[in-house]
């Protein structure tokens, strides 16, 4: 997908104000939005197009919370999850949806519970290894992707095998399977963004193996 949120390499966006000692939440309906949104029963993914739909001048405009509670009433409607009626109002109308697990208070307590770190998953197939030249496909999906903008067509070296992850692609078709080996692959910043660029610089991105193909 092409869109605002894909800022990486984009110039003329103003300085980072990077904030000390944050607390993870500046009010509480952050909270409430979190947990809110995380209670969702559908894939991240689709949760993250549906924030990434959100039109340029606003989506620039929103804080990080505020694009989640964007987002929200969407998802809920386009799935089906209650209707527009529904939201507006902030009752149930009608009968009871079975069709979707509701949560349960206890079941809240461990939904985001940080997993235990694992080893990496090898069980995909692998067509690319360490030190092979690649180059970054220039893909358009419709949905969300996790292939940057600026990488897009540009030669880089793969330098790491993560072990192999699911695709978090929501619009797969011609990336093959959902479960793909993840490389490290370096590119130099001028062969990224030209002569401009310090010829002692280069960026590192973690790519699933359909994002790349031999030049």
């Amino acid at each position: 997908m092409n869109g605002v949120h894909d800022m990486g390499g984009m110039q003329d966006m103003g300085p980072i104000a990077a904030e000390k000692d944050g607390p993870v939440f500046h009010a509480d309906w952050e909270r409430r939005v979190f947990a809110l949104f995380n209670a969702v029963d559908v894939e991240w993914p689709y949760r993250r197009t549906q924030i990434e739909l959100i039109p340029p001048a606003e989506y620039l405009r929103m804080s990080y919370y505020e694009k989640w509670l964007a987002a929200l009433p969407r998802i809920l409607i386009k799935t089906g999850m209650a209707t527009a009626a529904e939201v507006e109002s902030g009752n149930a109308i009608g009968g009871t949806n079975t069709k979707w697990h509701v949560l349960t208070v206890a079941e809240v307590a461990t939904w985001d519970a940080p997993e235990p770190p694992t080893a990496a998953k090898t069980t995909a197939p692998t067509r690319l290894h360490v030190g092979q030249r690649v180059r970054a496909r220039n893909l358009n999906p419709m949905g969300h992707t996790r292939l940057p903008r600026y990488v897009r067509g540009k030669m880089g070296t793969i330098t790491r095998d993560g072990g192999s992850e699911n695709l978090q692609d929501t619009d797969i078709r011609g990336l093959g399977p959902k479960q793909q080996h993840v490389y490290t692959v370096r590119f130099a910043a001028r062969e990224l963004w030209g002569d401009q660029a310090s010829p002692r610089d280069f960026v590192c991105a973690d790519l699933w193996e359909g994002y790349l193909e031999s030049p």
